[in-house]
């Protein structure tokens, strides 16, 4: 990673970069990876008859490039790709190796707690393809976090269904995936991209889909008060109604004492509008979403990256990347767009130098990081990252080809998330430790998940050291129904006062045999200070002789005190307990419906876990 720092008027941003170097012999090798053949290029003049429910009826082949489809990122795009000749689907590794190498790769945990697969419940091969991740921690109960992701589970439902969401209760130790009693998740007839939001003034959950109730791709999903009870989410009114919208993202203020508090937003690209990055937010917890902004025209196109906002003042950014026409090699552009005034006007407050793109190769429009799988290329990414923005602070992680980096493997599709305390944690895919990746094959180590953690908002960076528990295979995409280069695009990483949270496609768990992309989770905790376990050097020394000492008093445990202003008395003890405090040095004064607005510890004061007290009060 590597930290540069330029200076914007009213806010700082910080630049973190992933660099990926690929061998120019390899680059050369794979260029001829995007071109289609003969046969391909007169079949888009075929008006499409599928059958593939993704697949519009009649679909004219001959208006991908016109509509955008082949710049877009969703499985309902990749599907038409595949329908039209454009793109293959997955198929599964031939591989059947035991994946032991993995096992002898463990290492000590240095960031985060103990890996957890998001995927429970029966998987049915091959519609086993879960990846592209969505985190988010309660504000209010950091016990509650949700991860949503597609799901292919429900490829071949109807109506269909490839979104999927799990859910945790206990600090994130064990996940739940949200299943009905027919064997598929809540969030019927949507096709994937996932957001999820918590809506403080409400305590309701949100997430947001490419919806086909909402014009047959537009923009909205489900709610819940308990998202654990599948039975408990409920469809709400469409974000935005249309039929070609893509990469949505999703930031919600949950700071009581702003005055945008419980102000929802959703960015994305709207392809029926050339590719224009367009904003809406709700002013009333999620009943209307009327309040549209439109960023960018689509000339050039800039991709919808991620949205995110700053708690401490309310304003919200939108990273957006300039793809500089995709493919590879190419070069793309950083931009940020700022609204002080909760949505209502937006500023191009960032324009960033051109860089290279990652990858080594290219399917059609998009650049890949690996060679292998049916399409010859796998797992497309153009360098996405995410913003994060805290006290002012703008930190922007991305991926770029680096060249005369400090290392010759991939690193790859950051994301990076800032607590209410302004301490960061960035965490990206990572090849160092292995040296070559087979796509499917279980018995090749390809990538551990690693992070860097700031404790001053960005000013000093911890070293990076692993985050993950094992240096993952390569996984495959075995469903034939999702285009084959696809390993998610994107993950989403999220904070609290008292813990990050992030999540992963992971390829350590096979299916017949080959490895599959699995959804897993883990979280770091604020207070936690990672250190490397220290490898013992023997020498020879004397016997001692053997003298009384005094038994040494333990060093108290930490723990930072968490914000209370605004959540409810009700809520009080879990809080306290989730950031690790004795529940009974908590003492709550009025009714359980009550908002807080007294606290005797400042939130971020860091106590002992064990003896620390508090006072709250409405």
């Amino acid at each position: 990673m590597k930290k540069n720092s330029t200076s914007q008027s009213a806010f700082t941003l910080r630049l973190l970069v992933a660099s990926v170097f690929c061998a120019a012999s390899v680059v050369v090798t794979l260029l001829a990876f995007g071109a289609f053949s003969a046969e391909a290029q007169l079949r888009q003049q075929v008006i499409m008859q599928s059958t593939d429910p993704l697949v519009p009826v009649g679909f004219d082949c001959s208006r991908i490039r016109e509509l955008g489809i082949d710049k877009q990122e969703n499985l309902r795009a990749g599907a038409i790709m595949i329908a039209c000749g454009e793109a293959q689907g997955g198929t599964p590794s031939a591989s059947s190796a035991l994946f032991e190498a993995i096992k002898s790769a463990l290492a000590p945990l240095a960031y985060g707690a103990t890996d957890v697969d998001l995927v429970t419940g029966a998987e049915t091969s091959p519609n086993v393809t879960q990846s592209e991740t969505f985190t988010t921690v309660n504000p209010e109960n950091a016990n509650q976090i949700v991860v949503a992701y597609n799901d292919s589970r429900g490829r071949n439902v109807s109506p269909i269904n490839i979104s999927g969401a799990s859910v945790s209760t206990d600090g994130g130790t064990t996940f739940t995936r949200v299943t009905l009693a027919s064997g598929q998740g809540p969030f019927s007839n949507t096709v994937g991209d996932p957001v999820i939001l918590f809506n403080g003034p409400t305590d309701t959950w949100y997430t947001v889909w490419l919806d086909g109730a909402c014009g047959g791709q537009g923009l909205g999903g489900y709610k819940s008060t308990t998202p654990w009870v599948a039975t408990s989410w409920t469809h709400y009114n469409c974000v935005h109604s249309n039929s070609q919208d893509d990469r949505e993202s999703g930031w919600a203020n949950n700071n009581p004492s702003s005055i945008f508090y419980g102000r929802m937003y959703v960015s994305w690209n709207d392809f029926n509008r050339g590719g224009g990055l367009f904003v809406r937010f709700s002013t009333d917890n999620g009943v209307t979403w009327t309040n549209e902004r439109q960023l960018t025209t689509g000339t050039p196109f800039i991709r919808n990256v991620q949205i995110t906002g700053d708690q401490t003042n309310g304003d919200v950014y939108i990273a957006g990347m300039d793809e500089g026409g995709g493919s590879f090699p190419h070069n793309n552009i950083n931009h940020l767009y700022r609204s002080t005034d909760g949505g209502n006007t937006w500023t191009h407050t960032y324009n960033g130098p051109s860089f290279a793109g990652p990858g080594v190769g290219a399917s059609g429009y998009f650049a890949c990081m690996f060679t292998g799988g049916t399409a010859g290329v796998f797992w497309r990414h153009e360098g996405w990252g995410e913003p994060a923005a805290f006290n002012g602070v703008v930190s922007l992680v991305y991926a770029q080809h680096g060249a005369g980096a400090a290392t010759t493997r991939p690193q790859w599709q950051p994301n990076i998330s800032v607590s209410d305390a302004g301490t960061l944690l960035a965490t990206w895919y990572d090849g160092r430790e292995s040296a070559s990746c087979t796509y499917g094959s279980t018995g090749v180590p390809c990538y551990r998940m690693w992070s860097r953690k700031s404790n001053d908002n960005g000013v000093t960076w911890q070293p990076d050291m692993q985050f993950s528990d094992v240096v993952s295979p390569l996984p495959a995409q075995p469903d034939p129904g999702i285009q084959a280069t696809y390993a998610g695009d994107y993950d989403y990483g999220s904070a609290v006062l008292v813990k990050h949270a992030t999540s992963w496609v992971d390829g350590r768990v096979a299916i017949a045999g080959a490895s599959q992309q699995d959804a897993f989770t883990d979280r770091e905790l604020v207070s936690q200070s990672p250190t490397p376990t220290p490898t013992a050097t023997p020498t020879a020394t004397p016997t001692p002789t053997v003298t009384p000492t005094a038994t040494p008093t333990p060093t108290p445990t930490g723990c930072v005190v968490p914000n209370f202003i605004g959540t409810q008395i009700r809520r009080a003890t879990q809080t306290w307990v989730a950031a690790g405090f004795n529940s009974n040095n908590i003492t709550t004064i009025g009714n359980p419906g009550q908002k807080i607005t007294f606290q005797s510890l400042q939130p971020g004061f860091v106590g002992d876990c064990g003896t620390t007290t508090i006072t709250v009060s409405h």
